[in-house]
């Protein structure tokens, strides 16, 4: 099975301040293709080959297959990562049935705002920062390095890289401030409501 690396859904300077062209170049054309060619390369002549990305993770983590979980995980991790931001996204606004959920599971938007930017800058190292649906319910989790929450039993809904190489370039070492700018101007909360319905279906 070989990997694909997918386009980004935007143009590399269309989200602005908040995440420069600079970092998409990098981030997207140099760290994701490398877990596309690492992942590939990975998969050959193994059990998994053929298998979907989603059965590919939770094989790869029951196997204890390092490889695999952080190179595989990673790919999967960033094709939904890209498909998270859009331009002029984040906002307050959500669509009515994540609303009602977030209201319902998560103590309203201003607590999960709060507890997911922690979750973020908590994880220590490289990892990621979820909102996942877990036995029906929402949940703030965080994971490191390349795992996800199919790892763990849940379906992630929104996800936020906190790899330095996705914040550096445009704040430094300033993760909160990036945690902060991220989920405030470039959620795209369509596709998060998206992801949730897949995930309860």
């Amino acid at each position: 099975m070989s990997l694909e690396l997918p386009a980004l859904p935007y143009a590399y300077d269309a989200l602005g301040e908040f995440m420069s062209k600079e970092t998409l170049e990098f981030h997207h054309d140099k760290h994701h293709q490398a877990y596309v060619t690492n992942g590939s390369k990975l998969l050959e002549g193994t059990e998994f080959a053929g298998k979907s990305l989603e059965d590919i993770c939770k094989g790869a983590y029951g196997a204890g297959n390092a490889g695999l979980i952080n190179n595989v995980g990673q790919h999967y991790n960033h094709i939904h990562f890209w498909n998270w931001m859009k331009p002029n996204g984040g906002g307050k606004s959500l669509p009515g049935k994540l609303q009602a959920k977030v209201d319902s599971d998560l103590g309203g938007y201003d607590k999960m705002r709060a507890d997911f930017v922690n979750a973020g800058m908590t994880q220590f190292g490289s990892g990621w920062a979820w909102i996942v649906v877990k036995d029906g319910k929402l949940e703030i989790a965080k994971t490191p390095n390349g795992e996800n929450p199919l790892m763990h039993g849940a379906s992630p809904i929104l996800g936020c890289d906190v790899w330095e190489h996705s914040y550096y370039i445009d704040y430094r070492n300033a993760r909160p401030k990036y945690l902060e700018a991220w989920f405030d101007n470039l959620v795209n909360w369509e596709y998060v409501e998206q992801m949730m319905d897949s995930a309860s279906a």
